[in-house]
């Protein structure tokens, strides 16, 4: 099946440079990850249109819409793309209805027929009732259903999705990823997601791209990106702790100063991940079955969930988590020196 989307993003805008081949299948929904500043914002509005390509291309269901080479560039308003704003930038003076009506007017629908298919979207989106309100009037959730209904109501080949979520408070946002899951789902064209929040984009999206400097570091389904993480980023944003180093056999040294034992045997250069919940913390060093003990001291301590999450100073860097009960035993406060402990059986290592 060709792909919707077929892209070579590359644009340079000073020292920063972004570079990202991009497919997305028909149905696909594709959520993009990073820090902030690795591009993502910048790889949205070259697929809107907002932002040339310098160099690359931009193919959009077998039509090219960006291509710097042969000096070719559609306007925004001329390619088959529906976009929600992380603000979702719904026009005041206008009602719900017209809002989404706006969007079909630019396509080319005559005024009755736009707010037709306006008033059918609404009410697709559970806000039949709310047309005539303005967006003053309506909450952070009902106004991303407006937004996400005006950009639904073209039938894009392409749907960008930036940040939809971040303006909502917990409670909403809860409910209204629920509702975009399955808005996704019946969308036929392609869907991207620009998002900093991995909740969103394991609910949301089939397949993870990671960028970070402006280029792609890891990508694949949630369950391929959330076992084996390949950077620092990436592992703190599936809750590991990650390391890497050269293995020989079941051991991996990733210090002068610390060789960890891994179940998995391996040669060459290797990642190490555990959890932080794999870290068992020791007033002195433990006897026993763990193979992986080191000195460390603690860096830091703070809420997470119903554990306390420490973080650790030492040969590597490492966060663990403890129970309240277990910190309070241990007397745990910054400065403290204590043993850290991981046992073989808890890491996976992978090559590099």
């Amino acid at each position: 099946m060709s792909p919707v989307v077929d892209a070579h993003l590359v644009v340079d805008r000073g020292a920063f440079r972004l570079d990202v081949p991009l497919c997305v299948a028909p149905g696909e929904v594709v959520a993009l990850l990073g820090p902030n500043g690795a591009g993502k914002t910048t790889a949205l509005r070259a697929l809107a249109g907002l932002q040339p390509l310098t160099a690359g291309h931009l193919v959009l269901a077998g039509r090219d819409v960006d291509r710097p080479g042969q000096r070719h560039w559609t306007p925004p308003e001329h390619r088959p793309i529906g976009v929600v704003f992380q603000d979702y930038l719904l026009f005041p003076h206008l009602n719900a209805l017209d809002n989404v009506a706006f969007g079909l007017r630019r396509h080319g629908a005559d005024r009755r027929s736009a707010r037709r298919r306006a008033a059918e979207w609404l009410d697709r989106v559970g806000l039949g009732v709310q047309a005539r309100s303005r967006p003053r009037q309506l909450s952070g959730g009902q106004a991303q259903r407006v937004a996400l209904a005006r950009a639904l109501a073209v039938d894009p080949v392409l749907l960008l999705l930036d940040e939809p979520l971040a303006a909502l408070d917990a409670r909403t946002r809860l409910d209204t990823r629920a509702e975009l899951h399955g808005h996704l789902d019946a969308h036929p064209g392609a869907a991207l997601l620009v998002t900093h929040d991995p909740l969103d984009a394991l609910v949301l999206a089939d397949r993870l791209v990671i960028v970070e400097d402006g280029r792609v570091v890891q990508e694949g389904d949630a369950a391929t990106i959330t076992a084996r993480p390949r950077t620092d980023y990436v592992a703190r944003l599936v809750g590991l702790n990650l390391y890497r180093g050269v293995a020989d056999g079941h051991a991996v040294r990733v210090d002068d100063r610390l060789t960890l034992a891994v179940a998995d045997p391996l040669h060459g250069d290797a990642f190490v991940a555990f959890p932080p919940s794999a870290v068992a913390l020791h007033p002195r060093r433990p006897d026993g079955s763990p193979r992986n003990t080191w000195p460390a001291v603690i860096a830091g301590l703070q809420r997470h969930g119903d554990n306390l999450r420490v973080q650790l100073d030492g040969p590597v860097a490492v966060a663990a988590d403890v129970t309240p009960a277990a910190a309070s035993h241990l007397d745990l406060a910054p400065g403290r020196p204590v043993w850290a402990a991981v046992k073989a059986a808890e890491t996976r290592a992978y090559p590099a």
